[in-house]
């Protein structure tokens, strides 16, 4: 029965008696005394836990949209005379489950299970491991052996994969219907610094997606709440197809347009007034991004320059990342003891339904007899307190969804919290709703800014140059952009004749679908020379879009170089960085650097992306650059 309201049938969880939450040291020393005790017994080893719960920091490499392989971590500690499993992991959770494994490899019982496993855990974001399995894993391709146990950040991934098998017949995922067991549990929230909370009226008024759309299409903003010095409500979402945090946002929102609880159709993802909201909403966006803890370094940043209210009024994330976030935790590394904000953030459950991530363990029916059985024992020691504590003291629920101790008081979760959980969509539904968002998102002007400096003539990988290897990837990447996106391009290199400026317009801005392939012929005839006039090109690529600013759509530079300045007019990086300055929310652009190649100047692109509140990324091994220019663009 579909019910309308905001109210789900659906059983919720219990909010309390879960895991006695405890600290990150603590929690290893809980999980070592009931080893001892014989919750785990034969532990043979105290190795200490290194997690990375989102791989992927600002300024730092994106290529963990990639399947890789360590093998000083994946690979180590193989439990002798026991099945070998492969478990292919969402990453914010990857380095967690690789430790796991290490202490799991390293005892010598059963934890439930009828054999033993030997296991190895690898990375791939849940996106990609999705489209991995459905089109047929490739070793090379995919950086490993094809995985018996997938455990991506949601079930919603495993829906969509079963809708698009394409494997000629063969069944990949298990069949519909399937319910599949969690090894840890997250809500999505929508996260607020806390002065705009209170504005708006918590903890006594609930905030939720309507909430959203009233103040994202509000022309005063936060005026609104008498914080006109707030500018204009504006919130960090994920791109949908690569986080499930932003594609789970995505179904909460036409949910949230429909009215209703469960059992979405396709129907109703058509009808005006749903198009209407789900476009109004995602107006609101500041910029997207394939990782919110891009969204979180940037807000840490500003709270420590007293001015935590002038970035962004909201971010949708698990609500795990809030807990990190409050605890001092700007990067989503669990092991980092930073200090804690001046402003923390409240993270609100979106009052018109939310979905639980459920971290599913999925056993692919690829796997034998005999390693099903191993993947059960695996899965058993998984859900088993001592590991639980491991889990809550990351900020996670437990594996039924109940929020411990630290996690309620961090967070300052009500007594008796009752989540409205909404239904996960079917497979068809949720691959509707990703097209339908690729025409309603908020839409971008990108001012593409290539280096075509001498150096950009080097080999790169396999017989081409940087340059080519550059070339392509832009533009293979143009097939990511809407039809009305709008793109400028420029290339620069250095000091040229009679003064003439370092830089140059190649193709004004023009809308993808008018320019597209003028683009293409441009980019294909580009050729290197010269040095690298990297500040004052950069400069310059700031100046021309604040001047050309709309405000209806994502402003932003991407800029690719491999070299480091080589213009004596203009070599002063402190000023570049001041002139920069991105606090001024209401005409800040975005400026996204690619470093390239091992004599890019990666450090002075994280500066700028930090300034500018936007992200770097190292793409310092030129194989890698396709890859890398998908991620930059996954921010439009």
């Amino acid at each position: 029965m579909r019910t309308r309201g905001g109210r789900s049938s659906r059983p919720r969880p219990a909010d309390s008696g879960g895991v006695a939450a405890v600290g990150y040291d603590a929690g290893l020393c809980l999980a070592n005394r009931r080893s001892s005790m014989g919750a785990v017994a034969g532990l043979r080893t105290r190795m200490p836990l290194v997690i990375a719960v989102i791989v992927g920091l600002i300024a730092v490499v994106v290529t963990y949209v990639v399947l890789r392989r360590d093998p000083g971590e994946a690979g180590a500690d193989k439990r002798a005379g026991c099945e070998p499993i492969e478990v292919s992991s969402s990453t914010e959770k990857a380095d967690l489950m690789i430790e796991l494994a290490r202490r799991y490899n390293a005892s010598d019982t059963l934890y439930g299970g009828k054999r033993c496993a030997s296991v190895t855990v690898h990375r791939l974001t849940s996106g990609a491991a999705a489209e991995a399995l459905g089109s047929g894993w490739d070793e090379q391709r995919d950086g490993g052996p094809a995985p018996q146990v997938w455990t991506p950040t949601a079930s919603l991934w495993l829906q969509l994969a079963r809708h698009r098998e394409t494997t000629g017949g063969k069944q990949v995922m298990p069949a519909a219907g399937t319910q599949m067991p969690s090894i840890a549990q997250s809500p999505l929230v929508i996260s607020m610094p806390k002065p705009m909370a209170e504005a708006f009226g918590w903890p006594n008024r609930e905030f939720g997606w309507s909430d959203v759309l009233a103040l994202a299409s509000d022309p005063q903003g936060w005026g609104r709440y008498g914080h006109p010095e707030w500018g204009r409500f504006s919130f960090g979402k994920d791109n949908p197809h690569r986080s499930t945090s932003g594609l789970a946002a995505t179904v909460a929102t036409y949910y949230a347009a429909t009215g209703l609880s469960r059992e979405l159709t396709a129907a109703d993802l058509t009808q005006p007034n749903v198009i209407n909201f789900v476009r109004g909403v995602e107006a609101g966006v500041l910029h997207y991004t394939d990782d919110a803890v891009k969204f979180l370094g940037n807000l840490a940043e500003a709270d420590a320059k007293g001015a935590a209210m002038s970035y962004v009024s909201a971010v949708v994330h698990q609500e795990q990342l809030t807990f990190l976030y409050n605890k001092g935790n700007t990067t989503g590394d669990p092991k980092v003891k930073g200090k804690a904000p001046t402003v923390p953030l409240v993270p609100m459950v979106p009052r018109d339904g939310t979905l639980m991530l459920d971290h599913p363990y999925v056993v692919l029916p690829s796997a034998s007899a005999a390693q099903r059985e191993a993947a059960g024992d695996f899965l058993a020691f998984l859900q088993q307190p001592a590991q639980q504590a491991v889990f809550a003291a990351m900020g996670f629920r437990d594996h039924q969804g109940n929020a411990g101790p630290e996690l309620t008081q961090t967070l300052q979760i009500p007594a008796g919290q009752k989540l409205n959980l909404i239904q996960p969509p079917v497979g068809e539904v949720l691959d509707k709703i990703l097209a339908g968002w690729d025409d309603l998102r908020k839409k971008a002007r990108v001012l593409l800014v290539l280096d075509v400096s001498g150096s950009m003539k080097e080999k790169a990988a396999g017989d081409i140059s940087k340059l080519e290897a550059a070339k392509n990837a832009a533009i293979a990447s143009l097939d990511l952009l809407h039809p009305d996106d709008e793109v400028a391009l420029w290339t620069f290199s250095g000091q040229r004749p009679n003064g003439a400026q370092p830089y140059t317009e190649r193709l004004p801005t023009s809308r993808i679908r008018d320019a597209k392939q003028q683009l293409t012929d441009i980019i294909r005839a580009l050729s290197a020379d010269g040095g690298t006039a990297l500040y004052h090109t950069t400069r310059a690529a700031d100046a021309y879009m604040r001047e050309r600013l709309d405000a209806d759509r994502i402003n932003a530079v991407v800029l690719l170089t491999d070299g480091r300045n080589e213009y004596p007019a203009d070599n002063d990086r402190a000023k570049l960085l001041r002139d920069l300055d991105g606090s001024r929310l209401e005409n800040s652009v975005r400026i996204f650097g690619i470093a390239f190649g091992e004599e890019a100047d990666l450090d002075t692109l994280e500066q700028i992306a930090k300034v500018s509140r936007a992200a770097a990324y190292d793409a310092r091994d030129p194989a890698s650059v396709d890859k890398i220019f998908s991620s930059v663009l996954s921010n439009f």
